[in-house]
């Protein structure tokens, strides 16, 4: 969160994929009191807010509207389905891999115990919250029946038996896997959801990884095809600014590596992938002449344009889960997208 209230009521959300003047303007015509945005407006901290200065004076007014901003950027970048998922999706990629891996979740098993007819409600909370996924297999559990035994002592409001004597009681052992940097909202979840005062639970740490997260994707089209002929695509789906283009326009292209953004700095992962082909944004003189050198094509579709697929598919999210949570909260795409350069012939 850039800035705002987080105890404010937000009847609509406006998604665009940078915070400008003619942003905010759109946000309070729509009645959007919340502005998500990829690119951060604030990428430091802070010092002062100076109102003779363009950006504070613009801070300084999304505050007395109201407005909170919040910002996704780099985590945006890496998370699965995020920015480079969405773009090598539009693009028809296939056998998906991720081009520059930056991390992996930890994992750790969950084991708890929940009275016979409460399991399914115990399940759907914690896998609600981020457990249970294997792969692209949610909810994964493994539950066994067995007595649970307990006494409730002095001052007890327990919801199955009485104080002071010993219950033998029906549960499941219920138990399933989960991100270490989920388990916070896990054990919420299952507070939240299992019926008893006290929960037992036990959580142990496992010598085995999880998703893999990182910047940028490789994948391969349904069949080749000139390199121009995929330039061309690119620019229908894209609507770049520009688009520049670097190799052979005959030379056929299957194996497609894309990052959203600036790109360049990523150029040997592409050519250690295999690439046919490198989409990105930013590409600078050099690593384009290096790219040349090694045979690999280069498409520089612009920063901005192989980003926007996301804000879309985040709308498209958002509602979802608008709609899992019956809420009414209205999701709105900005038509306010500018164009970065005026380009002359």
């Amino acid at each position: 969160m850039q800035w705002g209230d987080l105890r404010k009521t937000v009847p609509a959300v406006l998604l665009s994929l940078d915070f400008s003047i003619e942003v905010l303007e759109e946000a309070l015509e729509m009645g959007a009191s919340f502005i998500f945005t990829h690119h951060p407006f604030l990428f430091h901290p802070l010092k002062t807010i100076d109102l003779q200065n363009p950006r504070g004076k613009l801070i300084a007014r999304a505050l007395q509207e109201g407005i909170t901003l919040y910002s996704a950027h780099t985590n945006l970048d890496v998370v699965p389905g995020g920015v480079n998922d969405v773009l090598a999706g539009l693009l028809g990629l296939t056998n998906v891999e991720i081009l520059a891996p930056t991390g992996r979740d930890e994992l750790e098993k969950l084991v708890t115990f929940v009275p016979e007819g409460f399991e399914d409600r115990v399940r759907e909370a914690i896998s609600s919250a981020g457990a249970g996924w294997i792969g692209k297999y949610s909810h994964c559990t493994y539950q066994l029946l067995g007595t649970g035994t307990f006494l409730p002592g002095e001052g007890t409001s327990p919801f199955i038996g009485k104080e002071g004597r010993l219950e033998k009681v029906r549960e499941f052992r219920l138990e399933t896997v989960l991100p270490q940097n989920r388990r916070n909202e896990v054990i919420q979840a299952l507070f939240a959801a299992h019926p008893y005062e006290e929960v037992a639970y036990d959580l142990y740490p496992l010598n085995i990884y999880g998703q893999i997260r990182g910047l940028g994707r490789i994948g391969e089209l349904e069949e080749a095809v000139p390199l121009h002929e995929f330039a061309g695509r690119c620019r229908e789906l894209l609507n770049p600014d520009f688009l520049h283009v670097r190799g052979d326009l005959q030379s056929r292209i299957r194996k497609v590596a894309v990052l959203g953004g600036s790109g360049g700095d990523y150029l040997d992962r592409a050519l250690l992938s295999g690439a046919d082909v490198f989409l990105t944004g930013d590409v600078k003189f050099h690593q384009a002449q290096e790219a040349e050198l090694n045979g690999l094509a280069l498409i520089d579709a612009g920063h901005d344009a192989t980003e926007w697929p996301i804000v879309s598919s985040m709308a498209s999210f958002l509602r979802e889960k608008m709609m899992q949570k019956n809420l009414l909260t209205k999701i709105i795409i900005s038509q306010k997208r500018k164009k970065m350069w005026h380009l002359f012939a």
